[in-house]
């Protein structure tokens, strides 16, 4: 598959690199605050202009010749979309002038030998936009003088970009890609276990908890087969949520879970499964996704059967039903195998059609094996008639004598029944109860 053209935005951090990535793209993707160094990965999505479609990439800030570990990480991964990119936005600040910094990176993007244009952001008033051009110094042509924050000069930049790409000939990420988010705790090994299943250190990872910020796609085949993963902030109960970066992170991480077919829960195998633990894990059982758990670090907690982890899994994740599970560790790389063949079973029983016949068959056989139990009124629930109205998850419709009469403990029992009969472990399952009394009216309830 032909890629698309790629455009990445470079430059030391703090001068609006994510700003700008948001404003290109006009909508919201990258976190933006008044913090040098926010953005660490790589960010990517598709950006149109002009009937052209080519990948935009936003990078961490450029700090060339620093030995912090954090910093040289992110260099690295700045380094790397350089090396990939088919265009470069060398952006820089017309608030804080040309500095050394500056000079360093255009160094570095002139040994690159491609297309740069430089972007001298932060223009926002005329003082701003007439020390623009001190940075004709850099050697790398007139600057595009932009404001990311108010819009100015935006469709000048993209003219440029689209003038100076190569050829179309790439098509988009095939549109039945398997969107998988890699969720969790802080700390877990999320970033450790992306990097490890696409075979590079494609996300940055560092001890302290809280590096991963954005949520970064990555697309990925396994066994032919396209994926797009999805690695994601780690998330702590809302009330430690304290910082305004954090926030965002978690409005992210939320926001992969609306959009992923399947979500890898990552859990720290020392640990076990804790009460956070199982709230990520209903976060995204009630987003609708597939539920995959991979239990990480799983070489320093051998002494444990895998029988008795599968035990106490199922028995603190019991609502998903069965949950998929993979011992894992992203260090040794092992256990991947195992845990995308759960993946991928996961994402074919959240799209499973089953045909209405089956349906039926299966539910009448559950009702005779166990009928609904009574309320106190002695009135018993009777099931009419059901069918399956959408996948994704699977969503079906129960024609009932009275829809309040549907008990949890009864949901439950049918679910059980169902997922066995059709493979459907992992995924949600939707409820949707109608009366066959006068009025029409359908309400949801049971698992969201």
């Amino acid at each position: 598959m032909d890629r698309l053209p790629v455009v990445a935005i470079v430059g030391r951090p703090n001068v609006g690199k994510s700003a700008l990535f948001n404003r290109l793209l006009a909508r919201r993707v990258a976190i933006v605050e008044a913090l040098p160094g926010l953005t660490r990965d790589r960010l990517e999505d598709t950006c149109r202009w002009a009937d052209r479609e080519f990948t935009l990439v936003d990078t961490g800030g450029l700090v060339p010749g620093s030995a912090e570990p954090l910093a040289a990480q992110v260099r690295r991964q700045a380094e790397r979309a350089i090396a990939e990119a088919d265009v470069i936005l060398l952006v820089v600040d017309c608030l804080a002038g040309l500095t050394p910094q500056d000079e360093e990176v255009a160094d570095l993007l002139r040994r690159a030998s491609k297309p740069v244009l430089l972007v001298a952001n932060k223009a926002d008033g005329p003082m701003q936009r007439s020390q623009a051009y001190e940075f004709h110094a850099l050697g790398l042509g007139a600057p595009f003088v932009v404001s990311a924050l108010h819009g100015l000069g935006i469709g000048e930049v993209l003219d440029a970009v689209v003038a100076v790409l190569p050829p179309a000939a790439g098509a988009a990420p095939p549109q039945d890609a398997v969107r998988v988010a890699v969720i969790g705790r802080p700390n877990v090994g999320k970033s450790s276990l992306v990097n490890a299943l696409v075979g590079e250190d494609r996300v940055v990872v560092d001890p302290r908890p809280g590096t991963t910020r954005d949520a970064v796609d990555t697309p990925f085949v396994y066994r032919g087969r396209p994926l797009v993963l999805i690695d994601t902030a780690g998330l702590r109960r809302r009330s430690r949520v304290d910082t305004g970066v954090e926030y965002y992170s978690v409005q992210r991480t939320r926001r992969a879970l609306a959009r992923a077919d399947v979500a890898v829960v990552v859990i720290d195998g020392p640990e076990g499964i804790t009460d956070q633990d199982q709230r990520i894990a209903r976060q995204a059982y009630e987003a609708g996704c597939g539920v995959v758990l991979a239990v990480n670090k799983w070489d320093l907690v051998r002494s444990i059967p895998p029988s008795q982890v599968e035990a106490v899994v199922q028995q603190r994740l019991g609502f998903v039903g069965r949950v998929p599970l993979a011992l894992t560790s992203a260090l040794r790389r092992q256990g991947l195998e195992p845990l995308m063949d759960a993946v991928l079973r996961t994402a074919e029983a959240r799209a499973r059609r089953i045909a209405t016949g089956p349906l039926n068959r299966a539910i009448e056989e559950a009702v005779r094996a166990s009928s609904p139990p009574a309320d106190r009124r002695g009135r018993r629930l009777h099931i009419y008639y059901a069918t399956q109205t959408r996948t994704a998850p699977p969503t079906i419709l129960l024609f009932v004598n009275d829809p309040d009469l549907w008990s949890e403990d009864y949901r439950r029992y049918v679910e059980r029944r169902l997922r066995a009969a059709f493979s459907l472990e992992g995924t949600p399952i939707r409820w949707v109860l109608r009366s066959r009394r006068a009025s029409p009216a359908a309400r949801t309830v049971g698992s969201p």
